[in-house]
């Protein structure tokens, strides 16, 4: 009897699957699936820090609000400035921020003015005190190279009134906050939170404090999911530890769907006995892709259950992190503004020699580095396993290795992706 010969399938240890799509598809596909948020509430301006704002802040006002020095020194006006030699003049009063001078200045004469103190009338020049000599108790003396109108903030000159100040889909910033108290406004529209549920799934894991059986380990992608999931400011429901079970797994994702607007899972997505997260999102929703040409993290279910977006994440815990950073976090970037954030690139110079198998996109673990003359270096971040999870700890970017790349020499430039800076 003649034996059929025996054919593997293709698995994440191939250089090539033709199932598999490029990082760059994925994101786009994922990308592409989505609706921003529209729902928005109303909060005070200290706590919408980091927020995205919903509707574009008008300005009410001028900011300043009047003509106002930018300096401590005198005002003047601008013919008296000297066209040779020196100029002397009457100090008649001083102008100081929010007590104006009252008087008018006339030729000859000056006002003693401090920063932001509004400009007394008949004066349009400021000269810095450092620039001013005095001669007596109420006469100065200035000289040359002094221009009309220096040192004189106008009205509106920051901002003007019914100007757009902050556009929509802005996270807010510290300077943000500060832009909208000088306008007077106290509370600002801003976009609802994404809701994102979130599990792990396995037999074998066991949570904080329980006591470890033989083959069986702590769940750490919870904490990392957690930790990455804090960061972006999202609503987040952890929904704890999944047993492998098809009942069980379809309860949870029926409780997430009906509450989140994104599901997260880690592990169960490969093509072991146990892995029944592709089938089960297959019967109860569907699937947009599953397998990605990268590493580490190939074996990536992306789908919709309900209304809620599906991310099934592998289980290998760095394998977790780098495509948490690669689509779920862009995503939820986007459900969240309506606009794509990009992780910031360098360029740098490798340290450490470097392996990579072409046929797919690798995101090596570097530590980076500015050297004093103001160069970027990255050396590897340790030991590069999906399950090494200290190579994710001890590093502070990725080391971006593209499909066609096959080696990196020490002293080769590289392209590096610090972790979470957006532009």
């Amino acid at each position: 009897m003649q034996t059929k010969p025996f054919t593997p399938q293709i698995s994440c240890a191939d250089d090539v699957d033709t199932e598999s799509i490029r990082v760059a598809e994925a994101r786009q596909r994922i990308l592409a699936s989505l609706t921003p948020i529209s729902d928005y509430e109303k909060l005070p301006i200290r706590g919408a820090l980091g927020r995205v704002l919903h509707e574009a802040v008008i300005s009410p006002i001028n900011v300043p609000a009047h003509i106002n020095s930018a300096m401590d020194g005198i005002a003047l006006n601008s013919k008296d400035l000297p066209t040779s030699g020196t100029q002397t003049l009457d100090v008649i009063g001083t102008a100081y921020a929010g007590v104006p001078y009252r008087g008018e200045c006339h030729a000859g004469q000056c006002v003693r003015i401090m920063t932001g103190a509004p400009m007394p009338q008949g004066t349009d020049t400021v000269i810095m005190q450092e620039h001013v000599e005095s001669i007596a108790e109420s006469r100065v003396r200035v000289g040359l190279q002094h221009r009309p109108g220096q040192n004189v903030r106008q009205i509106g000159e920051d901002i003007r009134k019914d100007s757009e100040v902050v556009k929509a889909g802005r996270y807010l910033t510290p300077a943000d906050l500060g832009v909208l108290a000088s306008l007077g406004i106290g509370e600002v529209k801003v976009r609802r939170r994404p809701r994102v549920a979130f599990f792990s799934t396995g037999d074998e894991l066991r949570s904080i404090g329980e006591t470890l059986g033989e083959g069986e380990i702590f769940d750490s992608n919870r904490y990392s999911l957690y930790g990455m999931l804090a960061q972006l400011g999202v609503e987040i429901l952890d929904m704890g530890v999944v047993r492998d079970n098809p009942e069980a797994l379809r309860e949870s994702f029926l409780r997430a769907a009906a509450v989140a607007d994104v599901i997260v899972t880690s592990g169960g997505v490969s093509v072991g006995d146990a892995d029944y997260i592709k089938s089960i999102l297959t019967e109860l929703g569907e699937i947009n892709f599953w397998k990605i040409a990268m590493k580490p993290g190939r074996p990536l279910t992306y789908g919709q259950l309900g209304k809620a977006r599906f991310f099934g994440l592998p289980g290998n815990p760095v394998a977790v992190m780098v495509t948490f950073y690669q689509f779920v976090q862009p995503a939820l970037h986007y459900l969240s503004s309506g606009s794509v954030r990009l992780p910031l690139t360098l360029q740098a110079t490798c340290t450490s020699g470097l392996n990579n198998r072409p046929g797919r996109f690798e995101f090596q673990r570097g530590m980076l580095t500015q050297t004093r003359d103001g160069h970027f270096e990255v050396t590897k971040a340790g030991k590069q396993g999906s399950g090494i999870l200290t190579s994710m700890s001890h590093a502070n970017c990725f080391i971006l290795l593209a499909e066609d790349c096959e080696r990196v020499e020490a002293g080769d430039t590289v392209t590096v992706q610090p972790f979470a800076i957006y532009i």
